[in-house]
C-alpha cells in the first residue's frame, strides 16, 4: 500500500495512524507543490513540452518565498514531485498487487493536487483509491464533532474511521477529473478556491488581499501578526508565504505604508494602512481625513 498526500502534516498524522493501526502500515509520498495557487499554463502540456511550464512556476514560487523564513532551496519539493511520479509508476508497474491511496480533505490545495495526479494515473485503473473527506464528521482532541478541512487536524484514533472511506477511483473520474486539471491550466489563474465537493473556481491574485486588509488599520502592526491575525479569521485559507507576497505587492502599489527593511525579514518590519490618528482640540483622537482628490495634470 502506497499512501499519497498533499501536506507535509498529513504525513506526521499519518504516521501516527499507522503505530495504532497496523492495516495502513505503507510507503507515503507527498506531493510538495500548492497547485491552489500560481501560474499553471503550459503544465498540461505534451510530455517532454511543459518544461517551460514548471521553470514559470519555479520562478513564480521564488519570487514568493523570497524574504520569508523558508529557504527556497529547502521548499522547492515541488521539484522533485515529477520525479516522486516517475518513481511510483516504476513500482506499480513492477509490482502489480499494489495499489495506491489517495488522501485529501477539503481544501483547494489537496484537491487541485489530486487533479494534478489522477492526471498521471490513468493507466492504473482498478489500483487506485482515494479518500476523499468530503464534509464528513470526525471526533476531536475535546471529544466534539468537527468538520476537517484539513486531513493533519484528525486525531490519529479517528483513522480506523476515515480509511472505511477508500473507493476505487472510477473510470469515469478517470475521463472527466483530467479535463478539470486542463480548465485549471487554461484559465492559468493566481488562486484556486474549492466551492465543494470538487468544484474549483479561478480568481484572481488578489483574491486574498480583502482578508490582509481587514486585518489592518492606520496603526502599525508588525507583519508576522498580520499574517497570523489573517489566517486565524480566514474561512478559505492560504499559505503563510503567499500573504507575505501580496502584503509586498500592497505596499509595492502603495496600498500600505511600510516601515523598516524587508530585506530583514517579517518579524522586523510593520505596516499599515495610509494615514492614522490625529489629536484634536479637545485631545481625544480621531482618524487623519483621507487627501482631498487632486485634479488631473494638464
Amino acid at each position: 500500500m502506497i499512501h499519497i498526500v498533499f501536506q507535509t502534516s498529513d504525513v506526521h498524522v499519518l504516521q501516527q495512524a499507522m503505530a495504532l493501526d497496523p492495516e495502513l502500515t505503507g510507503d507515503i509520498l507527498q506531493i510538495y507543490d500548492d497547485l491552489a495557487v500560481g501560474p499553471l499554463q503550459g503544465l498540461d502540456a505534451p510530455k517532454g513540452d511543459a518544461s517551460g511550464g514548471w521553470q514559470a512556476r519555479r520562478d513564480w514560487w521564488k519570487t514568493v518565498l523570497e524574504l520569508t523564513p523558508y529557504n527556497f532551496d529547502e521548499a522547492k519539493g515541488m521539484s522533485d514531485d515529477q520525479m516522486t511520479i516517475h518513481r511510483l509508476k516504476q513500482t506499480l508497474d513492477d509490482n502489480p498487487a499494489e495499489e495506491v491511496w489517495v488522501w485529501m480533505a477539503q481544501n483547494a490545495h489537496d484537491v487541485c493536487g489530486y487533479f494534478w495526479l489522477v492526471n498521471r494515473l490513468r493507466d492504473y485503473q482498478g489500483r487506485v483509491q482515494v479518500l476523499y473527506l468530503n464534509n464528513l464528521p470526525f471526533i476531536n482532541e475535546k471529544g466534539a464533532i468537527f468538520y476537517p478541512v484539513y486531513l493533519f487536524e484528525i486525531q490519529p484514533s479517528e483513522f480506523r474511521k476515515a480509511k472505511k472511506l477508500a473507493r476505487l477511483i472510477t473510470p469515469s473520474e478517470f475521463e472527466i477529473d483530467p479535463d478539470e486539471w486542463a480548465r485549471l491550466c487554461m484559465e492559468n489563474a493566481g488562486v484556486r478556491v474549492l466551492e465543494g465537493g470538487k468544484k474549483i473556481t479561478s480568481h484572481d491574485y488578489d483574491y486574498y488581499d480583502k482578508n490582509l486588509l481587514a486585518a489592518l488599520t492606520t496603526q502599525w502592526q508588525k507583519v508576522h501578526r498580520v499574517i497570523g491575525n489573517t489566517l486565524g479569521k480566514m474561512k478559505v485559507k492560504t499559505g503563510d508565504a503567499y500573504l507575505f507576497w501580496r502584503l509586498r505587492e500592497l505596499i509595492a502599489a502603495g496600498t500600505l505604508q511600510l516601515n523598516g527593511d524587508l530585506a530583514k525579514g517579517w518579524n522586523a518590519v510593520e505596516v499599515k494602512l495610509p494615514g492614522g490618528p490625529v489629536t484634536t482640540e479637545e485631545g481625544a483622537t480621531a482618524e487623519a481625513p483621507a487627501p482631498a482628490p487632486q485634479p488631473p495634470a494638464p
